[in-house]
């Protein structure tokens, strides 16, 4: 089996860009086609074009930025500081436009990755009916479900930031989904499916990837690339989020109790070999890790966005910190003293051997969680850079837990609460130094989950689309060394800016027929 790093050593010269054009992020410049002579023909032209999806998954667009960031940013779980970069600082204060660069390069950037996945899916069959080799003929079907994973992957983003939350499945016929493009080098309606069938086109891809990928050949922890644990991952995220929670329990199960030796969860009970730190700590500060399932994979030379920039801006001068964004006092209030995620999360200028070059927040907490791979500082200082996490077991209990839940408050299913106790004990154990144990009833238990949720993936993207789903809006209140402007907000369940605002000029380009979110208006 290739070593995870094969595909990405030589990212630079490997890469096929396939760029969206100026006038819309659906439709291709001639400069951006690929020639004809050029097409992907040989099994050698499949890696390269896969290599070049994986390239364009680097955007600072995207996991290692602003589809990162923005999302918890624009929630509940942050302050400006006063004096701030206003790096996203029209989505903090809730005053998103259809024209911000950030909404267009997110868009632009998940299609641009979906525009490659079609080129490639247009031209695999040539590649295998060329093919001789038996051992290049099951990589290739194994290439081609990555592909169809990741494009699944895009859409999925797509739908959590520029679409309603899936509530019923008669709803979901009547309210807007996304553009499904599928094909490369043919024409396509520029209009909306349905939420409906554009959850479902979801899953068919995942489905199609499932039954191409081997779990023997693409399973092992911390891999750089799609894989078939990937998959049952997305599989149970997106389940949940179409309120299947029978799918969800059973894909989420998967993982934990038919994988759960080869992902177990990193704990903070285990010291990590020669670093001083524990295992859970050493995945956060080295980007290494038993429970990743998939996390994209960089080099010092080829890396995406600074995902710890905004939290710390150490390397402006490389003295002092100059964060744009502190963490809300009620988050660090959530971890009590025997939560190992704290010390992993969180730390202070002066715990860190420095100072704020701020004042009014010279004593806060600051988030260290992006602070850097150590190595990349290290060797080539290189700060705030960390490979992005896409995929992690912990969210699997989560999603579990959660699912269990939903399922015996729809049905008065006791049981199902003691299992939602149980897997949310069992990831707790993992990161409490000691103890960790948590029950949850009729009565609380989507507080628990939510509180839980935040506690586990802080700032990994899925704050606004948590409280999008649950119908749950939120108040700010004023925290000293805040921003004014946008500290003291309510933020109502049916605000239309959950749905981030369809770009501008995708609206306006000719033969679009794309409906407008209420945000635009």
């Amino acid at each position: 089996m290739m070593n995870k790093l094969s595909r990405y050593i030589k990212i630079a010269a490997a890469a096929v860009l396939l760029a969206a054009g100026t006038t819309s992020c659906l439709e291709k410049l001639p400069s951006s086609s690929i020639p004809e002579d050029q097409a992907m023909k040989t099994f050698n032209d499949a890696v390269e074009h896969l290599t070049g999806i994986y390239v364009n998954m680097l955007s600072s667009s995207l996991f290692s930025g602003a589809l990162t960031l923005i999302p918890d940013i624009q929630a509940d779980l942050v302050y400006a500081v006063d004096g701030n970069s206003n790096t996203y600082g029209t989505f903090w204060r809730w005053e998103i436009r259809p024209t911000d660069l950030e909404i267009e390069g997110v868009y632009a950037s998940l299609y641009a990755v979906i525009g490659s996945c079609n080129f490639f899916l247009e031209h695999i069959d040539d590649v295998r009916a060329a093919e001789t080799s038996d051992a290049n003929l099951d990589l290739l079907d194994n290439y081609q479900g990555e592909v169809y994973a990741v494009r699944a992957l895009c859409y999925s983003k797509l739908l959590e930031l520029f679409c309603k939350a899936y509530d019923s499945e008669e709803q979901a016929k009547e309210d807007p989904g996304v553009v499904l493009r599928t094909k490369y080098s043919e024409p396509e309606p520029v209009k909306r499916a349905s939420l409906y069938d554009s959850y479902m086109f979801v899953m068919s891809d995942l489905d199609k990837a499932a039954g191409l990928m081997d779990a023997e050949l693409t399973d092992q922890a911390g891999s750089y690339v799609m894989s078939n644990a990937a998959i049952q991952a997305l599989r149970a995220r997106i389940s949940l989020y179409m309120h299947d929670w029978d799918k969800a329990i059973e894909y989420s199960s998967i993982l934990i109790d038919e994988r759960g030796a080869t992902f177990p969860l990193s704990s903070t009970r285990v010291a990590s070999t020669n670093t001083g730190l524990n295992d859970f700590g050493y995945m956060w500060q080295y980007d290494s890790a038993t429970e990743l399932l998939w996390e994209l994979g960089f080099t010092p030379t080829s890396y995406g966005g600074a995902l710890g920039t905004v939290f710390l801006n150490f390397n402006r001068d490389y003295t002092y910190f100059y964060p744009d964004y502190v963490p809300a006092q009620w988050v660090l209030d959530l971890y009590d003293e025997a939560d190992g995620r704290y010390s992993s999360y969180f730390a202070t200028a002066e715990e860190l051997g420095s100072s704020s070059g701020y004042a009014g927040v010279s004593d806060s907490p600051l988030l260290i969680k992006y602070f850097g791979n150590i190595n990349f500082i290290n060797s080539y200082t290189i700060y705030h850079v960390n490979m992005p996490k896409l995929l992690r077991m912990a969210e699997q209990y989560l999603i579990r837990a959660e699912a269990y839940c939903q399922r015996a408050a729809e049905i008065g299913n006791a049981a199902d609460f003691s299992k939602a106790s149980a897997d949310l004990t069992t990831l707790r154990s993992a990161r409490y130094t000691s103890g960790g144990s948590l029950s949850v009833n009729s009565n609380n238990w989507l507080d628990i989950i939510s509180e839980e949720r935040v506690r586990e993936l802080y700032m990994e993207g899925f704050r606004l689309n948590d409280l999008k789903r649950w119908h749950r809006g939120f108040t700010r209140k004023f925290q000293s060394g805040a921003q004014q402007t946008g500290s003291d907000i309510t933020v109502s369940a049916d605000d239309p800016m959950f749905v981030w605002p369809i770009p501008q000029h995708e609206l306006l380009a000719p033969g679009s027929e794309i409906e407008p979110n209420e945000s635009n208006r």
